[in-house]
């Protein structure tokens, strides 16, 4: 079986790497960037009609500034950020399946004044007709790199499982940095932006079928079972 790596941020490393394992698989990689908050004003809520959000980080790093916007409906990209978003305070107003974008697109024919709330790696998103979105930067990925030990084991192939689009930037990054072949590791990714992300060369890149951290592991474990003569 190939070896499975793993590059998101903390908290979500420890949960997938403790599903991963679970699930029979032999799970190395670290974290590549640690995300920290940055310093933000939140705006009137009355300015808006409801709150766009990608990412869970959003709650963990807003800090209190967040408790002004509570009475404002949370559009969530999944269910782990709409989760987040209750844990807050918020009330869920949608959750969607598919993407930021495909979240929006259902929203496609209301009038509305959303607040974006992102970090600064964030998808560019196209408005529907009657949707203004105004965004404030709440967090950042601050950049690690391979350790030794994972760089060696990549030299010699493997499954590479990526989350996010910061996180397929880290891994092209350290690859070209260290001089690691990228044709020797397959890719599974999370949605087709971070396939974008990740740029060429790979040995194959594989999209998970929903955007979901238990959807990209399956993917995964199917890969790391692949012969790799085969």
């Amino acid at each position: 079986m190939k070896p499975l790596f793993l590059f998101r941020p903390e908290p979500g490393w420890s949960v997938s790497a403790q599903t991963a394992r679970a699930m029979g698989l032999d799970v190395h990689g670290s974290p590549l960037f640690t995300i920290e908050p940055v310093p933000w004003d939140a705006p009137s809520p009355t300015d808006y009609d409801g709150i766009l959000v990608g990412s869970a980080n959003v709650f963990r790093h807003g800090g209190k500034k967040l408790e002004k916007l509570t009475k404002l409906p949370v559009h969530a990209v999944g269910e782990a950020t709409a989760d987040a978003a209750r844990r807050a305070g918020f009330l869920v107003g949608r959750t969607g399946r598919g993407g930021l974008q495909n979240l929006l697109d259902d929203l496609d024919g209301r009038e509305l004044h959303l607040l974006r709330l992102a970090g600064e790696d964030r998808v560019t998103l196209r408005l529907p007709d009657g949707i203004r979105v105004d965004t404030r930067i709440l967090y950042r990925a601050v950049p690690d790199g391979l350790r030794k030990e994972d760089r060696a084991l990549l030299a010699r192939g493997g499954v590479v499982a990526l989350h996010s689009g910061a996180a397929a930037e880290r891994v092209k990054v350290e690859f070209d940095r260290h001089g690691l072949d990228r044709a020797r590791v397959d890719l599974a990714v999370i949605g087709p932006r971070v396939a974008e992300m990740a740029g060429e060369g790979w040995g194959a890149v594989h999209t998970a079928d929903a955007p979901g951290d238990s959807e990209l592991l399956a993917l995964a474990q199917a890969l790391c079972k692949t012969d790799p003569e085969g």
